[in-house]
């Protein structure tokens, strides 16, 4: 008996799997190009035909793309050969936008007043006005240190101007050495500006400019300290006010705030506090129409829900939402009817919780109507009036259905287009399962799924890798039909059985089950993930639980890492491509939002690098030379700190290449290093495969 064949004897492979490996890598290789193909009638990408109950839909069938018309008052539908007017999805928030990206430090530039008499400039550090051809300094106090941006806004009788001024803060660069570029011998230095946690920010400060006198309405700076972020000016209705949103360095307090251009005095409209940190990716602000009341989200409860607050008084007039379920979006209020149109997760009761369902209630909290009942996830285009919506629904198992609604009470006016999946059934595909279970705490479920290869016999042990990516900023597991789940099933197909799991840690279940990651990103709930597949083995032996193996990209490279380094008894082997191994050396909004400020002791303990001494078990790191998402560097210092205590790993590096889970050469490589480290077998040469 060889020593291969002994290897693959005593971890349960049979030694027709060792002599059918090649197989199994060119089912790999090609479950692409069988899956990858457009249902017929399955892709329906919904556009609204703007200002009419009309909408344009787009399908595939396999030969090419095919437009249709459906008419919602005549209840029609007109199948087209083209699509003549090249419609455009309408945004799925309306209302007043919140400026959510930085102000930008603009030098150049010109903002028209309402009546398109004069413009706003700047100059010097300044704001000057053009009027009439003539040129004066708006502002004379702005230098180098604490200058006027030009990008600001007018108030809509023209009498002032809101902009901010900012003192500039020392800017971080990060550097890239590009080793091989395409059109010279030599490498290419680059760099970007990359701001990582604890470094210093731009500060700014909201100022309204009076146009006719120049006269500059500042707060106090004292009122913006240790600032993470400040909005954009935002004019109320009455052209005296402007709103803007705070969110203070370490995200523990939140607040809307007023700055009156008469008095200069600053008022508190909202705030938020928490004490590990508050999701501001989760709330939402609309100011409605009438300039007395405010929508607003927000997580206060455990759960986000929607409340309405007096403008005028500050103060909160009702929690309008309220249960154990999570408000995903608004997609609009009608004010004149007093309802809000949302999307949420979690309302039924034994269904999957991250299902999305669309709703409508009323502002005053009653009324609450289900505008899509059946069971899957949801997504939804109304008409401007909301008279009319198209939704298409489906699940990981169930293919999609495209129907017309009624906006009043959700009931289905026509069928517009059921998926066929013979076809992909036809070359064997097969659904993943949802497999639910409970995690750590022995009482919260877990929803997670479960790929098998297509040659899947029960009779077999098989090993099982895990894909992961953890984090609070989504949750991450599928729920609508995605025919081919790559990330799952071409590794299926060498011989494993791949799950993925939404476990703590991750979004939109509660704030307590997200909070799990405050200054922990290291847990990864990787305790949930372990039980949730010890579970999973038990009800299939087939699974063979002594040889788990883990692998993912960015947080899904530091998840896989970190769970050889702390649960090694448990994870057998770990693929870590471009990983944010040590959080200090990560980009600041995703690491001070969930590992705080300012830097602490925690930020060491969940360091990879730091903790590269525990390596017992066989790993692969991956990196992109070019990664402009996580520094490279990052990677790198795990290497160093591996090497130097002595540990035995496999490197990879993708010259040219930036965020990557490692391209097609890493993905070879990939199948290769848990062929050899779960399946207990050689892989085949490359020379060999097509």
């Amino acid at each position: 008996m060889t020593m291969v064949l002994a290897l693959a004897l005593t971890q349960g492979v049979s030694a027709q799997d060792n002599t059918n490996i090649k197989d199994a890598y060119q089912r790999a290789f090609g479950i692409g190009s069988r899956y990858s193909w457009k249902m017929k009638n399955g892709d329906v990408n919904v556009h609204l035909k703007r200002g009419t109950h009309q909408f344009w839909y787009s399908l595939y069938d396999g030969k090419g793309q095919v437009y249709k018309l459906v008419d919602a008052d005549k209840n029609t539908v007109e199948v087209l050969t083209d699509n003549p007017e090249k419609p455009r999805q309408r945004p799925e928030w309306r209302g007043p936008q919140r400026h959510w990206m930085e102000v930008p430090d603009e030098k150049d530039g010109f903002r028209m007043s309402p009546d398109g008499k004069s413009q706003v400039y700047l100059k010097d550090n300044n704001l000057w006005v053009k009027l009439n051809g003539e040129e004066r300094a708006l502002t004379t106090n702005g230098d180098s240190t604490y200058y006027y941006s030009a990008w600001g806004s007018f108030s809509a009788d023209g009498r002032y101007y809101a902009t901010v001024r900012i003192k500039p803060a020392p800017k971080h660069y990060v550097y890239y050495v590009e080793s091989s570029p395409k059109d010279r011998l030599e490498p290419v230095l680059h760099k970007q500006e990359y701001a990582k946690p604890g470094d210093s920010l731009n500060y700014r400060v909201p100022v309204i400019v009076e146009m006719a006198t120049g006269r500059v309405i500042e707060p106090s700076t004292d009122l913006f300290k240790s600032q993470y972020q400040v909005t954009a000016p935002r004019w109320d209705a009455d052209n005296e006010h402007v709103t803007f949103e705070f969110n203070e360095r370490g995200h523990k307090t939140y607040r809307v705030l007023e700055l009156s251009a008469k008095t200069g005095l600053v008022r508190t409209l909202i705030e938020e506090k928490n004490d590990k940190y508050i999701n501001y990716n989760r709330q939402r602000r609309i100011d409605l129409q009438d300039g007395k009341r405010i929508v607003w989200t927000s997580e206060r409860d455990g759960r986000n829900h929607i409340y309405l607050y007096d403008r005028q008084k500050g103060q909160l007039i009702r929690q309008v939402t309220k249960g154990e379920y999570y408000v995903r979006g608004i997609q609009h209020v009608d004010e004149k009817a007093g309802i809000i149109y949302f999307s949420a997760c979690g309302m039924n009761k034994g269904e999957d919780p991250y299902l999305i369902y669309y709703y409508k209630i009323g502002l005053n909290g009653k009324g609450l109507v289900c505008l899509t009942p059946e069971e899957g996830n949801h997504s939804v285009t109304y008409t401007e009036d909301m008279v009319y919506l198209i939704d298409t629904y489906s699940t990981v198992t169930t293919p999609p259905v495209t129907v017309l609604r009624s906006g009043k009470d959700g009931k289905i006016l026509r069928t517009l287009e059921t998926a066929d999946i013979t076809a992909l059934e036809a070359v064997g595909w097969k659904a993943p399962e949802v497999f639910v279970a409970k995690g750590r705490d022995g009482k919260t479920d877990m929803w997670g799924l479960i790929q098998r290869p297509s040659n899947f016999d029960p009779n077999k042990k098989y090993p099982i890798i895990e894909y992961i990516y953890s984090g609070p900023g989504d949750q991450y597991v599928p729920k609508s039909f995605t025919p081919w789940l790559y990330y799952l099933q071409n590794m299926a197909e060498l011989g494993f059985i791949v799950v993925q799991v939404d476990a703590m840690t991750t979004s939109y279940r509660t704030r307590e089950f997200e909070e799990v990651c405050y200054k922990n990103l290291k847990d990864g709930g990787l305790p949930d993930r372990i039980a949730w597949i010890k579970a999973a083995a038990e009800k299939y032996p087939y699974m063979d639980i002594d040889r788990v193996g883990i692998y993912g990209c960015s947080a899904g490279g530091q998840n896989a890492l970190a769970a050889v380094l702390w649960h090694g008894d448990f994870y057998k082997a770990a693929y870590a491509a471009c990983g944010c191994h040590d959080n200090r050396m990560d980009k600041i909004w995703w690491n001070e939002q969930w590992m705080s400020y300012p830097i602490d002791s925690s930020y060491v303990e969940c360091s990879n690098v730091e903790n590269a001494y525990r390596l017992e078990r066989p790993l692969m790191l991956v990196v992109g030379e070019l990664d402009d998402n996580v520094d490279p560097a990052s990677t790198m210092q795990v290497v160093n700190a591996l090497e130097k205590a002595g540990k035995d790993f496999e490197l990879v590096v993708i010259p040219g290449a930036h965020h990557t889970m490692g391209e097609s050469y890493g993905d070879h490589k990939r199948y290769d290093f848990f062929v050899r480290h779960l399946l207990g077998v050689d892989p085949p040469k490359w020379s060999e495969l097509k």
